[in-house]
């Protein structure tokens, strides 16, 4: 991109139009594009290696708002997750979060779907959508990727990624 970076380029896209979903494929899979495209908005990023059908598949669950990331950007992600929340005071830090929607982000960060969200805790789809968007709307979140890990940080999953009773 002779013109812009993508980092760039997916904050002006996100932030010119908030529903688009920008999917990175890229041949750099350092740390600072990674965390970068992820804080600019990016729904996932795949390293241009990956398997085609992999590509093709992230692309269209992209399309419907699922998140994907390739496997080795995922393992840095849980990494630095893992360091964030070991940093952190014990204590989890104050949020603006009902009880529902502090469980909501714990099972996105437990890597669970809408449906299945739904169905651990009797609520239907729409539902589950409402309490995860009223989440990320009060954490200022743009994503579920960025749910999953704000949900870390939070200390709502372990490091084997189960929910804590709270």
């Amino acid at each position: 991109m002779p013109l812009v970076d993508g980092i760039s380029a997916t904050r002006r896209i996100v932030d010119a139009q908030p529903s688009t979903r920008v999917l990175v494929l890229t041949t750099f899979a350092d740390d600072a594009d990674l965390f970068g495209a992820l804080g600019a908005g990016a729904i996932g990023y795949l390293v241009k290696d990956g398997p085609p059908e992999e590509m093709i598949d992230a692309v269209r669950r992209a399309a419907l708002g699922e998140p994907r990331l390739a496997p080795s950007v995922l393992s840095r992600i849980v990494a630095r997750a893992v360091e964030a929340h070991a940093a952190a005071s014990s204590a989890p830090p104050a949020h603006p979060l009902t009880l529902r929607e502090t469980e909501v982000p714990a099972l996105v960060g437990a890597g669970l779907s809408n449906a299945e969200i739904g169905a651990a805790l009797h609520l239907g789809v729409t539902t589950v959508k409402t309490h995860v968007s009223a989440a990320m709307e009060k954490l200022g979140l743009r994503n579920r990727v960025q749910a999953a890990v704000t949900a870390h940080r939070l200390g709502l999953v372990d490091d084997q990624f189960r929910p804590l009773d709270r």
